[in-house]
C-alpha cells in the first residue's frame, strides 16, 4: 500500500507566545494545561525528542516512495522549538520539503533571517491571520502586534520573491479561522492578501472547544449560515475582480457555502482528505490519524506509539486500516470541519 505523502510532528505544543481566543491550548478559556499538570500525567512542557522525527523519516523514506513534505508543530509555535535547525537539516538529508504553519511573529530572529533559513526548504508557509483591521486581529490573536506582523509578512514575501528568481518557489498562505468576530473582514483581508503577493487564503470553521466561544461559530444557526454564505459570495467577487500581478487569481481553500438545513455537515458527499494519505505524530510519539483537536481525535482509537512501534506496523495495521475504510461511521468524522469535496 502507499505510504503517507505528508507527516505532521507535534514538536512543541506547549510553546507559544500568543493566546489566540480559539486555541484549545492557549486561549484564556482553556484549562487543559492546568488539568494535565494537576493529573501529573505529562511534563509541564511537552516537547518532542528530535530522535523521534529522525527515526520516522528514516523508516518512511526507506519503505515508501511517497513522502513529499513534513510539518512541524501546528499546536504551539514551531519556530520556538529548540531543535528547529535539526529539522531543516533533516529536510535536506531526506529530500523532503517543509510545510510550515506559524503565527507570524517570527520569534528569536527577524522575518528576513527566518526567510533565509526557511525559504530554501519550504513548500508552503501558512501564516495565521485573523483580521483585516488591527482591532480584530489583536482581539483574536491575543498578544500579537498587528503593525509588526504586517511588516514581517512584507519582509518575508520580499525575500521569497527574490529567492524565487533561482527557480525554487515557496508559496505563502494566510490561514484563518472562520468566526462571528472576524468573518465580515474577509473580503478586505483577501484583497489585502492579493496586494501583498500572497498565493493562497485558507480557512476552516471554528472548533468550539469552550462554551464561551460557541456563539462564534458560523455554523450555529440558519441566520449565521446565511450571513456566512453571503460573505463567501463577496469573497469570490473580490477574487474575480482583483487578479494578482502575474494575472493569476489568488487561491481560496474551504470558502464554500453551507447548507442551512444541515449545519452539522459542511459538504454533502464530502470526504476526509487525510486518512490513508497523511499522518500525525504527537509530542510523545503517539500516532494520530488526523488533525482534529487532540482530545477529540483520541476518541478515534489508539493505534500505537512511534517511540516503540514501527511506523509501517501502525500504518498497515488492522486498527488504522479499519478507520480508513469506515470513518464515516464515526460521529466526529461525519461533522468534521476539515472534510473536502469528493
Amino acid at each position: 500500500m502507499n505510504g503517507p505523502w505528508r507527516i505532521t510532528f507535534d514538536t512543541n505544543p506547549d510553546d507559544c507566545n500568543l493566546r489566540c481566543v480559539m486555541c484549545e491550548e492557549f486561549s484564556k478559556y482553556s484549562d487543559l494545561k492546568q488539568l494535565r499538570i494537576s493529573e501529573g500525567n505529562t511534563p509541564k512542557r511537552r516537547r518532542m525528542d528530535i530522535s523521534v522525527i529522525e527515526s520516522v523519516l528514516q523508516e518512511v523514506t526507506e519503505n515508501y516512495n511517497s513522502l513529499v513534505e513534513i510539518i512541524p508543530s501546528t499546536m504551539g509555535e514551531p519556530l520556538l522549538y529548540k531543535n528547529f535547525d535539526d529539522i531543516i537539516e533533516m529536510c535536506k538529508r531526506f529530500n523532503v520539503k517543509l510545510n510550515l504553519t506559524t503565527n507570524g511573529t517570527f520569534p528569536r530572529k527577524s522575518a528576513k533571517e527566518w526567510a533565509e533559513i526557511l525559504v530554501p526548504v519550504l513548500s508552503d508557509v501558512k501564516i495565521s491571520w485573523n483580521g483585516f483591521t488591527k482591532e480584530t486581529q489583536e482581539k483574536v490573536m491575543v498578544n500579537s502586534n498587528y503593525d509588526k506582523r504586517l511588516d514581517s509578512l512584507k519582509e518575508f514575501i520580499a525575500y521569497r520573491d527574490e529567492y524565487a528568481k533561482t527557480g525554487d518557489y515557496a508559496s505563502v498562505t494566510l490561514q484563518l479561522t472562520f468566526m462571528e468576530m472576524n468573518y465580515r473582514e474577509f473580503p478586505d483581508l483577501v484583497k489585502m492578501a492579493i496586494d501583498l503577493g500572497v498565493d493562497r487564503v485558507k480557512g476552516h470553521h471554528l472548533w468550539a472547544h469552550f462554551d464561551e466561544i460557541k456563539e462564534q461559530s458560523m455554523r450555529r444557526n440558519t441566520d449565521a449560515i446565511r450571513r456566512w454564505n453571503e460573505t463567501v459570495q463577496e469573497v469570490y467577487r473580490v477574487v474575480e475582480e482583483n487578479p494578482r500581478l502575474d494575472g493569476s487569481k489568488i487561491r481560496l481553500e474551504n470558502f464554500y457555502e453551507l447548507d442551512d438545513n444541515a449545519p452539522e455537515r459542511l459538504l454533502e458527499n464530502s470526504v476526509c482528505p487525510f486518512l490513508g494519505k497523511e499522518a500525525w505524530v504527537a509530542w510523545d510519539g503517539r500516532f494520530n490519524p488526523c488533525c482534529a483537536p487532540d482530545e477529540d481525535r483520541k476518541t478515534l482509537g489508539y493505534f500505537g506509539n512511534l517511540s516503540s512501534d514501527g511506523f509501517t506496523k501502525i500504518w498497515e495495521g488492522g486498527e488504522y486500516r479499519n478507520l480508513v475504510e469506515n470513518y464515516n461511521d464515526n460521529p466526529l468524522c461525519r461533522s468534521c470541519n476539515m472534510r473536502r469535496e469528493s
